[in-house]
Formats: structure tokens, C-alpha cells, sequence
């Protein structure tokens, strides 16, 4: 840049002619906890900065081994998926669908994308932030990535701290899953045994839909045993044989649809029943 255009960029900031770059990243950032905007087609939802236990007390029934309680605290907030990532998103970012539909994954844009390994679902979201910087619809600093553990529990909570951000109970009328119902709740809802089309359950409070049930969700930490506590924890730098799933699935009782339960799969590995979400963050 030349003298002359440096100070005629200057010039151009002090008379509110263009925004700097934080300003940018100000506007973009949301108000409040699941503020709504789309972005390069997605619908997304605002998840504050903030605190909060991640895993399960000791006396949380079907707890599992890798669940004992941190500290977790998100100095920024994010956005996350509205919904998990579809079909229509996969071939509008990508093209043709990664891998074969199934009897449980039937085809449709408003079913979840399954059949996704990890390089290929942390393609998408390199793709999705390309596609929305080039429309300025992303500012610069920011971009779509899979979630961190920390950060996908935290949008699943919505500020519980129950089994579920429904209560201590799950039942088939609130997520799809296949099986016996969590915690007593009341066997009321269909069986579907397959994929249904995202947004057909219940909302959280953040207005996040199938944070439990319907498929399994990449997330973007490596799978250690223990959970990251502390500020903004983040181990996808930090290698193992596995990285984590979270959600639970159209195919298993209720039980591991709790906003606390892990699980981990090899990322090259892929099936039916495991999908993503994207999140929009800052780099």
C-alpha cells in the first residue's frame, strides 16, 4: 500500500466509511443466547460466551466411564447449526452426497448427511467458509469448523445442567432414537428405526434442534479419556487413535442421547448414522 492510500484508508475509517476489522467481527458476533441468522444458506444460532460444568455427576443414571465433571469456561461465543448438516447443504457446498443412502438414511435435502468421514465433514465447513468470505456474508476473522467437545455440549446444554436439556429424562416424543426411553420418561413417541428429517423434534432452549438423537456428530477434538476442562479447551492438536462423537443415534435407546455422553470413532472410518454440524467461530 502507498503512502497516499494508507491515508486515504485512514481517512475513509474516521469518517465511518468502512468498519475495522473488530468492528466486523462486533457486528457479526450475536446478542443474545439463540439469536438466529443465516449464513451461505445454514441457519445458526448464538451461543454466548460463558461458563459452565461439562460431563455428569456421579449419580447420573447410565453414566459411562470419561464423564467426570470440568470447569469449562468460553471466553467467545459462536454459532452452531441450527440444524445438523443436510443432505441440500452437502450437495449445495460439495456436490454429490459422500457416501450411499441406506434403508435408515433416506435421501432427501432435509435429512441429515451421513456416511461422512472427519476430513471430509471438516472439508464442508473449509468449502462453507470459502463460500460465505467470498460473499461477505463471513467476515474475515471468523470461520465455519466442526465443533470442539467443549463447545458442542455447552450448545446442547442451552444452560442446563440436567441429564438432557429437556430434564433427567428422554422420551421418543422429544428426539428420535429407537429403544427404551431415559429415565423413566413416558414411552409416548414413534419408533422410527431410520434418519428423520432434521427439525422435527423439540428445539432446546437456544432454539437448537437433534442435539439428542437422530446421528451420531463429528466433533473436532482428538478422544483422550479424560474430558478438557479450563479455558476454551481444544484438543484437536493433541493426537489419539479416535476422534469424539456426540449426540447419540437414530438406532440406540435413549440413554446415550444424554447432553454428557461421548464416544469415540476412527476418523476415516464412516456410516449411515454419523453426520456433523458446523460451527461459525473466530479463527
Amino acid at each position: 500500500m502507498t503512502t497516499r492510500q494508507a491515508r486515504l484508508a485512514l481517512a475513509s475509517l474516521a469518517l465511518g466509511l468502512v468498519r475495522p476489522a473488530a468492528a466486523q467481527d462486533d457486528a457479526f458476533a450475536g446478542v443474545r443466547a439463540g439469536e438466529e441468522r443465516r449464513v451461505a444458506g445454514v441457519a445458526l444460532c448464538w451461543c454466548p460466551p460463558g461458563r459452565f460444568l461439562m460431563g455428569s455427576p456421579p449419580d447420573e443414571p447410565e453414566r459411562r466411564p470419561g464423564e467426570d465433571r470440568v470447569e469449562v469456561r468460553l471466553a467467545r461465543g459462536f454459532w452452531i447449526g441450527k440444524y445438523e448438516a443436510t443432505q441440500g447443504d452437502w450437495k449445495r457446498v460439495v456436490g454429490d452426497l459422500p457416501g450411499p443412502l441406506t434403508a435408515e438414511l433416506p435421501g432427501g435435502d432435509a435429512y441429515p448427511v451421513g456416511n461422512v468421514n472427519f476430513a471430509e465433514a471438516e472439508d464442508f465447513c473449509r468449502r462453507l467458509t470459502l463460500k460465505a468470505t467470498a460473499t461477505e456474508e463471513l467476515p474475515a476473522g471468523w470461520e465455519f469448523r466442526l465443533p470442539t467437545e467443549a463447545q458442542w455440549e455447552y450448545a446442547c446444554r442451552a444452560g442446563t445442567t440436567t441429564a438432557t436439556a429437556f430434564g433427567d429424562s428422554l422420551g421418543r416424543a422429544q428426539a428420535n432414537f429407537q429403544g427404551r426411553p431415559y429415565n423413566g420418561a413416558a414411552d409416548d413417541g414413534p419408533s422410527l428405526g431410520r434418519a428423520s428429517e432434521v427439525g422435527r423434534y423439540p428445539a432446546n432452549s437456544w432454539g437448537i434442534h437433534d442435539m439428542h438423537g437422530n446421528t451420531f456428530e463429528w466433533c473436532r477434538d482428538w478422544y483422550h479419556p479424560k474430558l478438557p476442562g479450563g479455558d476454551d479447551p481444544d484438543l484437536s492438536s493433541a493426537p489419539a487413535s479416535s476422534r469424539v462423537r456426540r449426540g447419540g443415534v437414530w438406532t440406540d435407546d435413549g440413554w446415550p442421547c444424554r447432553s454428557a455422553f461421548r464416544l469415540r470413532f476412527e476418523p476415516e472410518r464412516r456410516y449411515d448414522h454419523i453426520g456433523f454440524r458446523v460451527v461459525a467461530a473466530r479463527r
